[in-house]
């Protein structure tokens, strides 16, 4: 069985990747993440996904390497991490009844067979009006400053939406699932026959 390194040290992917039943390993691939001069926000996502991939290869010989990168886009703006408390109000003030995009880069180098694959996918999110006591109570709860878009789905942040759009809600969170259980598959690692816990 192919052996499996997710190049993230975000808890929130290793938690989705940890769903599968797949033993793998994480490690940090420490990359500059800033956007190319005119870049768009889907190039950036691929670039930077397999970037990500890419610099474990050295480390990680005959295994598949999973790489994941995320943008928001508001109004033709790619959106980083907000890092302040107060860059995470002005965020959700902005967003407060209008659509966001996150598009997700996802790459799988497989190191044995020197070749790889990568793609995106996107899901939008249409936040309902907030108030601005809504908005200043869930940042100090929730404190998202190193997330895109300014909220996290896995706790409150499902408060803020009117309604989800697209294919796979994993996607918002961080790592495309149902599109890299078909790339693992067609690598010889099918997690419904290969899955044991970790």
């Amino acid at each position: 069985m192919p052996a499996l390194v997710l190049a993230s040290s975000s808890p929130w992917r290793r938690d989705l990747l940890s769903r599968l039943g797949l033993p793998f390993t994480w490690d940090s691939p420490d990359i500059d993440e800033t956007p190319l001069q005119g870049e768009s926000p889907a190039a950036l996502v691929h670039r930077l996904a397999l970037a990500k991939a890419e610099r474990l290869t050295d480390r990680y010989p005959d295994h598949l390497i999973i790489g994941s990168d995320q943008v928001a886009v508001f109004d033709d703006q790619i959106l980083g991490k907000p890092h302040t408390e107060e860059r995470a109000r002005a965020n959700l003030s902005a967003f407060s009844g209008h659509r966001v995009s996150f598009l997700t880069g996802l790459a799988l180098i497989d190191t044995t067979r020197s070749s790889h694959r990568v793609s995106h996918e996107r899901y939008d999110v249409v936040f309902r009006m907030l108030s601005e006591a809504e908005i200043a109570t869930y940042v100090a709860r929730e404190k998202p400053l190193d997330s895109a878009g300014s909220f996290r789905l896995e706790g409150l942040g499902i408060t803020l939406f009117e309604r989800l759009e697209g294919d796979d809600p994993n996607t918002l969170i961080g790592l495309p699932l149902i599109r890299l259980c078909q790339w693992l598959r067609e690598a010889g690692l099918d997690p419904l026959l290969s899955a044991h816990s970790s």
